[in-house]
């Protein structure tokens, strides 16, 4: 039996391959991450190539990078064929880059919240995460000194 990058999979087949939910796939495809086919039947059917784009979804999810930021670089890999060796060198190059980033990111909060929850500090004096009066709040939303 050939397996083929263009060979068209079932839904149900993908979902096995995959371990992602059809409700799943057809939220990635909505969003433009993953292409299907129709059958005259109307039911969907995914080149196997799909099977990489689906895995490396799974994965930077796992690894916190948000769907705009996947949506961002599937932009430069074509849908309609496999991607060439070239192209996910390319893609490769771009996530190492925010990868690097959030690495260094996580780094500065784990000395952080190590200082911080660590001191045993009872006063909250000298803390540098104190914010009296709410005072950072006019700097919008969110923590600002982690």
């Amino acid at each position: 039996m050939s397996l083929e990058p263009d060979d068209l999979l079932a839904i149900g087949e993908v979902v096995r391959r995959s371990g992602v939910p059809a409700t799943a796939l057809h939220f990635y495809e909505q969003l433009g991450l993953i292409a299907s086919t129709r059958t005259t039947g109307n039911q969907r059917r995914y080149r196997r190539h799909m099977l990489r784009r689906i895995s490396l979804i799974v994965v930077a999810k796992r690894l916190g990078i948000p769907l705009t930021d996947v949506h961002e670089v599937f932009q430069s890999l074509p849908v309609d064929e496999p991607p060439s060796q070239r192209d996910w060198q390319r893609v490769a190059k771009l996530w190492r880059a925010q990868l690097d980033l959030r690495r260094t990111q996580l780094e500065h909060l784990r000395r952080e919240l190590t200082g911080c929850i660590g001191c045993g500090c009872l006063s909250l004096k000298a803390c540098r995460l104190l914010n009296p009066e709410d005072a950072l709040s006019i700097d919008g939303p969110g923590p600002r000194r982690i």
